[in-house]
């Protein structure tokens, strides 16, 4: 590229990117172009629009992260007698963030050391990034206490499913438990059917729940206590006035 070509080109990666396309386009309009000096253009051309989709990657997952909080959990492991979030719960939080922000998950499954299964997840964005996570599980059939309670088959399939759950949580940096500074204990939620009432009132004004659970700093509209509920749906009558 010549002098005055860079110094034509504008500093961000987007703009760089479209003002080297245009140069490429009057060059190769050009009979008289030098191929090798096309070839290095193009290869130019790769290395900025690969950068900019990296950079865009980035800076969505900066996005999505900062807008996901704790998520409480709803299940109990009889075998460990501990809490987790199954991955149906972290699931319902997670992707209308994710998605909104241009990213899309697929699982897959890699070879793997014996009695194991390896788990692959692939995160792309519509910027045309994408990027690989893995995670390797025990699929040996064993209990908490060493005893076999389930046939390989089943072994394989429920590593396959602590597999998923894991890199959710892994690639978008999730927490598991109510986010209120260590004061969980005695704090009362509001019901279930407040909850309804309150998601369809949300509904109804066009509300961002995403952004509505952020101010509150909840997981979800269930986790809200029973103290804020009337700010909450103050909040959101305001809206339907606006």
């Amino acid at each position: 590229m010549t002098k005055e070509a860079q110094e034509l080109m504008p500093t961000d990666a987007q703009g760089q990117t479209n003002a080297l396309i245009s140069v490429i386009e009057r060059a190769a309009s050009n009979p008289n172009v030098d191929i090798e000096k096309m070839e290095r253009l193009l290869q130019m051309q790769e290395r900025i629009m690969a950068k900019a989709s990296e950079m865009a990657f980035n800076d969505a997952m900066n996005q999505a992260q900062s807008e996901i909080g704790r998520i409480a959990a709803d299940a109990e492991n009889q075998q460990t007698r501990s809490k987790y979030a199954t991955y149906a719960a972290l699931d319902r939080i997670i992707r209308p963030v994710y998605t909104e922000h241009g990213f899309s998950l697929s699982f897959d499954t890699a070879d793997s050391l014996e009695n194991t299964v390896k788990v692959l997840c692939y995160v792309s964005h519509k910027a045309g990034y994408s990027r690989t996570y893995s995670a390797t599980m025990p699929a040996d059939g064993k209990g908490a206490k060493g005893g076999d309670v389930m046939t390989k088959t089943h072994a394989v399939g429920s590593g396959m499913q602590y597999g998923q759950r894991y890199l959710l949580k892994l690639i978008f940096n999730v927490a598991i438990g109510v986010d209120d500074d260590g004061n969980a204990a005695g704090v009362e939620r509001i019901s279930e059917g407040q909850a309804a009432d309150l998601n369809a009132l949300l509904d109804e004004v066009g509300a961002n729940k995403t952004a509505f659970c952020k101010y509150f700093k909840i997981s979800s509209v269930d986790n809200l206590s029973v103290k804020a509920y009337k700010d909450a749906v103050s909040m959101a009558e305001a809206k339907r006035k606006k």
